[in-house]
């Protein structure tokens, strides 16, 4: 069976690309088995913070380990979304045993919103610096991790899930292209705080740039360019070599 972590930041559409992969008949998605291990281990208050934990097994470690041991015989894929600022105090074999994508997309466009929430918001809280210590990890030990930017998926959803099968050595379906504008029973219990828009869909929303960031954002934004853009050298493209 092939397994599949999507490394993704905060207000991406990490989301929505777990909702493309569920309309494979030959795949299983599973939705961020790390999120309760983040909150207990860092102590941080999200929206529904005591119903994660108390829902969830907290071990990251032997959440990662059941789910490398996982075999069935009804499905050849599992695509498991990860949030990669959840990556804290683990072990990392396991990476050596999954297909490793990244998702990244242009703190641009995040930061404004993410700090409404997190006004002391850090590099850390973004994921990219986690981003990159991962794929640095990956490319050292020979393995061949794969960068996406939300700007072209959304530009052109067809032609970068073709890519991405292709180097997944998956075959690309166009049913990954639309889905019902309903949860899926693969939704974590967080779902209910964070996934109205995906709710809401049926397909990748067409890309709109974001206004520009404020001053008072711009060297949070500075601090975290330099990992945006090592990742984006490496990102499947269309038009980029």
């Amino acid at each position: 069976m092939k397994r599949i972590c999507l490394w993704s930041g905060p207000r991406n559409i990490s989301t929505a690309l777990m909702y493309s992969f569920a309309q494979r008949k030959d795949t299983k998605v599973i939705d961020e088995p790390l999120y309760g291990h983040y909150l207990e281990v860092t102590g941080v208050i999200h929206p529904g913070r005591e119903e994660v934990i108390q829902s969830t097994n907290c071990d990251g470690n032997a959440v990662m380990q059941e789910l490398i041991n996982l075999e069935s015989n009804s499905y050849d894929v599992l695509f498991i979304k990860q949030m990669s600022h959840h990556f804290q105090y683990l072990k990392n074999d396991f990476l050596t045993k999954t297909e490793n994508i990244f998702l990244i997309r242009d703190p641009k466009e995040v930061l404004s919103s993410l700090t409404v929430q997190l006004p002391n918001a850090t590099v850390r809280d973004t994921g990219l610096d986690i981003q990159w210590q991962l794929y640095q990890t990956l490319k050292s030990s020979g393995a061949s991790p794969i960068v996406i930017d939300s700007r072209d998926l959304l530009i052109n959803p067809e032609a970068i899930l073709t890519l991405l099968c292709d180097h997944l050595s998956i075959k690309f379906s166009k049913k990954m292209l639309k889905w019902k504008a309903e949860p899926i029973k693969e939704d974590g219990i967080w779902s209910k705080y964070w996934y109205h828009t995906v709710h809401k869909s049926s397909g990748f929303i067409p890309y709109t740039a974001k206004p520009e960031l404020p001053k008072t954002l711009l060297k949070l934004y500075n601090n975290c360019r330099p990992y945006y853009e090592n990742l984006l050298k490496n990102a499947l493209s269309t038009k980029r070599s």
